[in-house]
């Protein structure tokens, strides 16, 4: 989730219990702890959105506490990609290459949807930086080895407009903070011998402009696109009880990067 100093965007991974860990993210605060909750009943296998909801705000508090690109490459799976202004490339070569900005963008999720057996998982959500200025990202997340998240793909985006800003808040107004929603999708499991039919069909656009990736499993696919005019597009799609439904599906405007 996630802009960048210059104008990308990002967003990130590990597991529930490595938010304990000594010397692993930190824990997350009161308000995590609900997000969290909010979809820990979603699913009773291995696919738990809650897992990714952690990481997600681990990654996050990790970016503000111990600078934006630190935890980017802390949290970076091998080969992770970044979609920018030209498409994705490889994000690791370009963290070596950055300095933590004084102050980190700041995300949270909005929808979290998993594979069968939860090895893969792709996130959207609401990101805000130092600025004040708002945006999407999508997020493609894999269960490593280890059963932490790292992430693999990320691309994020100003709102285009943005906004108008909030109306200040008078003296002696009591303000109700919400707790954003979060929505937590898994993807059916197939009965014992039985074949997950292939998703729908896609258009296959133009060599290094598009791609498309289906889970081990067969029951969550992600894509994305970058389009002739510099938008980026992303989209998730998973298998629910017999049939493909769309999970994520976020066009994001052309960076200047």
């Amino acid at each position: 989730m996630r802009l960048i100093a210059s104008a990308l965007v990002l967003a990130i991974p590990l597991a529930l219990a490595a938010c304990a860990g000594g010397g692993g993210p930190p824990k997350p605060n009161k308000r995590q702890v609900a997000m969290i909750n909010q979809v820990l009943s979603t699913a009773p296998g291995a696919a738990q959105p809650s897992t990714i909801v952690a990481a997600e705000l681990a990654f996050s508090r990790a970016a503000k506490e111990r600078g934006q690109w630190t935890a980017f490459r802390q949290f970076a799976a091998p080969g992770a990609l970044l979609h920018g202004a030209n498409g994705p490339f490889a994000i690791e070569p370009w963290l070596a290459t950055q300095t933590d900005p004084p102050e980190a963008v700041q995300w949270e999720p909005r929808i979290v949807v998993l594979s069968c057996d939860g090895a893969l998982a792709v996130s959207q959500g609401r990101f805000r930086d130092p600025d004040g200025k708002v945006g999407n990202f999508v997020t493609v997340w894999e269960r490593q080895a280890d059963n932490t998240y790292r992430y693999t793909f990320d691309a994020g985006g100003e709102d285009v407009p943005q906004p108008p800003p909030r109306k200040p808040v008078a003296e002696g107004d009591i303000v109700v903070t919400e707790i954003d929603a979060v929505q937590g999708l898994v993807a059916t499991c197939p009965r014992a011998g039985a074949a997950v039919p292939p998703p729908p069909a896609i258009p296959i656009g133009e060599d290094g402009k598009a791609d498309a990736k289906l889970s081990r499993d067969g029951t969550l696919r992600w894509r994305w696109e970058h389009r002739a005019d510099g938008t980026r597009y992303a989209a998730a799609e998973y298998f629910y009880q017999g049939r493909w439904l769309t999970a994520i599906e976020q066009s994001l405007a052309p960076t200047g990067d």
